[in-house]
């Protein structure tokens, strides 16, 4: 072949390749997907709290409060315990394990802390509107952290390197449980994980392979963006199930919102976060993928269409935030024992 005809068709398919790329990054948009910003202050806008505005000393203080275990009854148990930072923001069991070795007592499984900003509501039911308000809960839930707000302040406000970052993170200064709780939630908010697929919804063609691509047009036909959607991918309340009984319903005896729905959960990172589903009982992606297509979509995924989402899947792996763990005020005289009775 004559090699100026080689080098046009190469051009002829490269620039096929790429309005077939921008077409897709216009489909996924009008469906509903989005990136999370690349721009600091687009992101910081959509982070960002206004009641209790980030700052660098909020953050580290909380980054503190989120890795310390003597906010748990026993001195044993942290956020960090159930929700670890380096292994994908889980714990990897199926069910959370907290105070006295006691699992949830409803078969819950533990959702990722990373990227929780962007869900419209936290807890598997929906039931808190923020990460602030969120923290306030497994610190006091017996099987969890076990702590009253009474023993958390005065832990927290016997040691005297925690009263001064009090005092250096807020004007007045004062310790409470719920400035122990937004404290922790302010830090969380900062744990998003920006991912290839963000770069590629941002007009960057060439961030997903080929593969990838032909996943995410299969996830966008064939209907998984009604729920997986938005920054978070996942984050509404949704029916669950809506079309054909969960195979695993059995496990536990959570039934959701009062409307029977259940937080979607993101997609982000999913690839390091099993087990799956509200009580872990799923261990395998492809499994998982394949029960969404049954129980919410009413439709049999087959084996080609669920590796290829699995692989559309990958993209949302993102970089995850570079934290030292923090070295902890030491006690005093005046802390509270721990309990682990």
């Amino acid at each position: 072949m004559n090699k100026k005809i080689m080098i046009s068709l190469a051009v002829s398919m490269a620039f096929t390749a790429g309005a077939s790329a921008q077409t897709l990054i216009q489909t996924a948009k009008n469906a509903g997907l989005k990136p999370i910003p690349s721009d600091k202050k687009a992101l910081m806008k959509l982070i960002d709290n206004p009641k209790n505005p980030i700052t660098d000393e909020k953050v580290e203080l909380g980054k503190k409060l989120y890795f310390d275990p003597r906010l748990s009854k026993s001195n044993l148990i942290s956020c960090n315990t159930c929700h670890n930072l380096a292994i994908g923001g889980v714990d990897g069991v199926s069910a959370a394990i907290g105070h006295k070795w006691t699992a949830n007592p409803h078969h819950l499984n533990s959702p990722t802390v990373y990227n929780a900003v962007f869900m419209d509501k936290q807890f598997w039911d929906g039931r808190e509107p923020d990460l602030e308000a969120q923290a306030q809960g497994p610190m006091q839930a017996a099987p969890e952290m076990a702590i009253s707000k009474e023993m958390a302040v005065k832990r927290i406000s016997s040691m005297p390197e925690y009263v001064k970052e009090f005092k250096k993170a807020y004007k007045d200064g004062k310790i409470t449980f719920k400035k122990i709780a937004d404290t922790i939630g302010l830090f969380e908010r900062t744990l998003v994980t920006p991912s290839p697929f963000d770069k590629f919804l941002e007009g960057d063609k060439n961030a997903l392979t080929k593969t990838q691509k032909e996943g995410l047009k299969i996830f966008i036909d064939k209907g998984c963006v009604s729920c997986h959607t938005g920054v978070g991918i996942g984050g509404s309340m949704q029916p669950f199930p809506a079309v054909k009984p969960y195979k695993y319903a059995n496990i536990g005896d959570f039934k959701g919102d009062k409307e029977s729905r259940v937080k979607t959960p993101t997609l982000r990172n999913i690839t390091e976060t099993a087990p799956y589903f509200h009580n872990g009982a799923v261990w395998s992606l492809d499994e998982a993928i394949k029960i969404m297509g049954e129980t919410q979509l009413g439709i049999d995924l087959n084996d080609k269409e669920i590796s290829a989402i699995k692989t559309f899947l990958t993209s949302l792996t993102g970089k995850k935030p570079d934290i030292k763990y923090p070295m902890l005020p030491a006690v005093t005289s005046k802390t509270p024992k721990p309990d682990a009775k």
